[in-house]
């Protein structure tokens, strides 16, 4: 086992919550971020796209669920608009749209949600 192992072994979980992707520090391009560890470059972490990370969250927001958004309730869809809209979702382009579709309603009650949660 090498020294950086547990550093890669104790960021992973965080890149993998952001749908982002580990690789050599040596492959990494102008805007990945390359982590060091104890002064050494150890590995580089590609951030994705914002419209790919709207669809991890979504994916993970599943997993935790164990089942499909659309399948959840009045209640539990707009309280995951409300964290959609904490972490930035809807200033992705399309993402009122494509948190539409994973919650199985009209873009317009994402935007109720919206305006519900803002107490207009």
């Amino acid at each position: 086992m090498t020294a950086d192992e547990p550093f890669i072994a104790a960021v992973k979980p965080l890149v993998d919550a952001m749908g982002g992707t580990m690789l050599p520090p040596d492959e990494a391009g102008p805007e990945d971020v390359v982590l060091a560890w104890e002064g050494a470059d150890v590995v580089a972490v590609r951030l994705p796209q914002l419209a790919d990370s709207l669809d991890h969250i979504l994916a993970a927001m599943e997993r935790k669920e164990g089942r499909p958004l659309a399948d959840l309730d009045r209640k539990a869809k707009q309280e995951v608009v409300r964290i959609l809209e904490a972490r930035g979702a809807f200033a992705v382009r399309h993402g009122v749209e494509t948190v539409a579709g994973a919650l199985g309603v009209s873009r317009f009650t994402v935007y109720n949600y919206l305006n519900r949660e803002k107490g207009v």
